[in-house]
């Protein structure tokens, strides 16, 4: 029997949301969605997922940075995934990347993203 890999998919935008749901649903895995930071956290403490699909700019501009360092310094979240999608290098003067100290993530991509490569990144991510 095989298990959906279940992604917690963090944006504060509902048609990203709704969009990218459906294209995960539909290729096997398990979706559960939050719209902001402290929702994510939440979700997370009460139903680990494999992976969390995290935007940056939610309720303030840099909220996704500090919800990937709440996840990075916890035992409990720290070994989970994390995929970054977001355009937050369109609305900046300087480009972001992942590291470990400031944007302690796996992955980090722009929007927009097509489905096909979110569905490679997250099924590379959930097999490594």
């Amino acid at each position: 029997m095989s298990t959906k890999k279940r992604v917690l998919l963090v944006d504060d935008d509902g048609d990203f949301v709704e969009a990218n749901k459906a294209v995960l649903e539909n290729n096997g895995y398990e979706v559960a969605v939050a719209y902001d930071g402290k929702e994510c956290l939440e979700k997370v403490r009460l139903d680990r997922p494999d992976v969390i699909v995290l935007d940056v700019m939610m309720t303030t501009q840099s909220e996704g940075f500090n919800v990937s360092r709440d996840l990075r310094n916890s035992e409990h979240t720290k070994s989970i995934p994390i995929l970054m999608v977001t355009s937050i290098n369109d609305t900046v003067p300087y480009k972001f990347e992942r590291d470990e100290t400031w944007l302690p993530v796996d992955s980090f991509v722009e929007k927009p993203i097509e489905p096909q490569k979110l569905l490679e990144e997250l099924t590379r991510m959930v097999k490594a």
